[in-house]
């Protein structure tokens, strides 16, 4: 059974807005090679930090709302967490169907 998820990735770019997209199509790609049916990709654009506690002051924030099994999430976690482009990353389990309001 798939279930929705969505997922924050803050990427480390520390060059022009242009390898963000390349980061952004890969980071998507990887998405997919997991099992993942990824319905949106919201760019939220390069933010600065409120408080800096590591090597960065600032990143650009990625948010992937897609369907996969329960597993995934851990599988795409260490995955991650070796590639040098994510600084940080959260996931969030999301209600079957889009909340409708009338």
């Amino acid at each position: 059974m798939k279930n929705r998820y969505e997922g924050l990735l803050v990427l480390n770019v520390k060059g022009s807005e242009e390898t963000a997209k390349e980061m952004i199509e890969r980071i998507e790609g990887e998405f997919k090679k997991e099992g993942a049916q990824v319905e949106q990709v919201q760019k939220i654009e390069r933010r600065n930090f409120t408080y800096v506690a590591g090597p960065l002051d600032s990143g650009y924030y990625v948010n992937f709302i897609f369907q996969g099994e329960p597993t995934i999430l851990e599988r795409l976690r260490a995955k991650f967490k070796l590639d040098g482009d994510v600084y940080r990353q959260q996931y969030l389990k999301l209600p079957k169907s889009p909340v409708r309001r009338k």
